[in-house]
């Protein structure tokens, strides 16, 4: 297997097992155990259906890595807009914990990562051509 293809799968595997993490997460909290901090049910339901949204982007990265360089984009703009609502509330005092906030820039941070990961695999096989 080719290097370019091997960190394309890994990369894939990041998202799917980042995705899978999301959902156990998320799904645990929505059945009742106690974070230790105040839940925005709303983002928890976000992020929770997201990890679904992260393993589908995996799966799809696995396959075809320009699918998954416009897949981690546009989950990473979406964490963006996400986080930046999820700051701003917290900032206003809404009732947004700072460990949410923290999360978000996490979720964040990794799809920039995948983003940035797979778009250098694109550039280096158009190279190669």
């Amino acid at each position: 297997m080719q290097t370019s293809r091997l960190m394309q799968n890994i990369l894939a595997l990041v998202a799917v097992v980042f995705g899978l993490v999301t959902i156990v997460s998320g799904s645990r909290v929505l059945l009742g155990a106690d974070p230790g901090y105040i839940v925005f049910q709303p983002l928890l339901l976000f992020n929770t259906a997201m990890g679904f949204i992260y393993v589908g982007a995996g799966v799809a990265a696995w396959r075809n890595l320009a699918r998954g360089r416009t897949t981690a984009g546009a989950i990473f703009a979406l964490n963006l807009v996400v986080l930046a609502a999820t700051a701003a509330l917290y900032s206003s005092g809404d009732s947004v914990a700072i460990e949410s906030v923290r999360a978000m820039t996490l979720r964040t941070v990794v799809w920039l990562a995948l983003f940035a990961g797979f778009a250098w695999l694109m550039r280096a096989s158009a190279v190669r051509r």
